[in-house]
C-alpha cells in the first residue's frame, strides 16, 4: 500500500560535496532522488571520477535539467548538451561538465544513489 510521504531538498537525507559540486539526497519511500549543483569548471571525469574509480560514469540517469547547460558526452562519442526543461535519459559509459558561466542544477530520478561514491561502495559510479 503506498503512503503519503512530504520531503523537502531543504532538509535532504544525505549531502555528499565533491570538487566543484554537491549532490543532496532524498529517500521517498524504495526510491531515492537526488539535486545535482554542478558549479562552472565541475567535470565528472575529473571531479567524481578519483572517488568512482571508474574511466567514466557507470551509473545511469534519468534527469531533469533546473539550470545552467550541461554538456554529456556517451562512451560511444554521441554528444550533446542539456539545458533548463530538457530531460536526459543517460545509459552508464558518459562524461559531463558544466558549460558557461552558470551552475547547473539537475534533478536525478534514476541513479542517484550512487553519485559521488567508491565504485566498491556503490558498483556503478
Amino acid at each position: 500500500m503506498q503512503t503519503v510521504e512530504h520531503e523537502t531538498f531543504a532538509k535532504p537525507s544525505e549531502v555528499r560535496e565533491f570538487p566543484h559540486g554537491k549532490a543532496e539526497l532524498l529517500k521517498v519511500g524504495d526510491s531515492v532522488i537526488g539535486r545535482l549543483t554542478l558549479q562552472p569548471g565541475w567535470r565528472w571525469s575529473n571531479d567524481v571520477k578519483p572517488i568512482a574509480g571508474t574511466d567514466s560514469c557507470l551509473a545511469p540517469h534519468f534527469q531533469y535539467h533546473v539550470q545552467g547547460r550541461l554538456a554529456i558526452r556517451m562512451d560511444d562519442g554521441r554528444e550533446f548538451v542539456g539545458g533548463p526543461g530538457d530531460i536526459t535519459s543517460l545509459p552508464q559509459g558518459h562524461d559531463a561538465w558544466v558549460v558557461g558561466d552558470e551552475p547547473v542544477v539537475v534533478i536525478d530520478w534514476y541513479g542517484a544513489t550512487d553519485w559521488a561514491r567508491a565504485e566498491e561502495d556503490a558498483g556503478h559510479e
